[in-house]
């Protein structure tokens, strides 16, 4: 039996905008297993980012409750969460948000300082070969495409060795070949590696390629034909 990596039962996000109540995640309940690929999908405004950042300890739930490596995360102190983040978990985003000053490698090497982590210059190199960067490791983003600098986010988000990934949208900003050559990596890493992967996206040619799709609109969970997708 696979073992459970993320757990959500009535999983709610309230905003508050003035008087009004706005419910991002609207009690979405969810099981995310390790080695699991899973496509979070749904129109703009249907939730995934919400969800992405509560299960990734980036935002805190309003009711309801979300283990995460079997623990309560509502329950966990500020400073615990963020060794969690730093440690444990993956990010990557639409925006490449890598430091235009600073190499492939550096940019890289900077994630392992947050993380406390060591720097080893023979495994990075292998990891960015992994995501066929090899050649680019000592040039700056802005010598680098779109393709080639998310390429760069994701050896980023692998350094510290997470135990699972967060992608959000990380093709909203590529063409479709560059868009199909990042989720060959996602899906290459999870095949070779069992890395579980939370993958948002809006495009339905992409999130069709995941072993599982969870249809979100108006923050919670639906059917297919509900999702205003197709």
């Amino acid at each position: 039996m696979k073992k459970t990596v993320i757990k959500a039962s009535g999983l709610t996000k309230v905003y508050i905008r003035g008087t009004e109540e706005v419910y991002a995640v609207n009690g979405i309940d969810l099981e995310i297993h390790d080695g699991d690929f899973i496509a979070l999908m749904g129109p703009s405004g249907s939730g995934k980012t919400t969800l992405l950042d509560l299960i990734g300890c980036l935002d805190s739930i309003s009711s309801g409750s979300l283990e995460v490596f079997g623990k309560d995360v509502s329950k966990i102190k500020e400073n615990r969460l963020v060794g969690l983040r730093r440690g444990h978990i993956g990010f990557i985003f639409q925006d490449f948000l890598l430091i235009p000053s600073l190499t492939a490698l550096e940019n890289v090497e900077l994630s392992l300082y947050f993380a406390r982590q060591p720097q080893d210059r023979k495994r990075l190199t292998r990891l960015f070969e992994k995501v066929g960067l090899g050649h680019r490791i000592d040039h700056l983003p802005k010598e680098m495409s779109g393709g080639e600098r998310q390429r760069v986010a994701i050896a980023r988000a692998l350094a510290v060795s997470p135990k699972f990934l967060i992608a959000d949208e990380p093709t909203g900003n590529l063409d479709t070949r560059s868009s199909q050559e990042i989720l060959d990596i996602f899906k290459k890493i999870n095949k070779d590696e069992g890395l579980t992967i939370i993958l948002a996206t809006h495009n339905p040619r992409l999130g069709s390629q995941a072993d599982r799709i969870v249809y979100l609109k108006d923050g919670k969970v639906v059917s297919k034909e509900e999702s205003s997708l197709y």
